[in-house]
């Protein structure tokens, strides 16, 4: 009999079992949900962009 797998819920760090049974996984809850679906909305995620522009590069929409 395999054991179900445990995560950490990405919002607050509680377990939280992997299972059909578990609703809102990886979430503990439907608040730690629904909060991090606001940090999305709301652009707190954000990825960084280490790119440096080319000076002689066109603007975009411009050839």
């Amino acid at each position: 009999m395999s054991k179900t797998p445990v995560v950490q819920c990405p919002h607050c760090g509680k377990s939280v079992e992997w299972s059909a049974e578990s609703r809102f996984r990886p979430f503990c809850s439907e608040r730690c949900k629904l909060i991090d679906l606001g940090q999305w909305a709301s652009e707190s995620y954000r990825l960084p962009d280490n790119t440096v522009p080319d000076q002689f590069e066109e603007p975009s929409g411009h050839a």
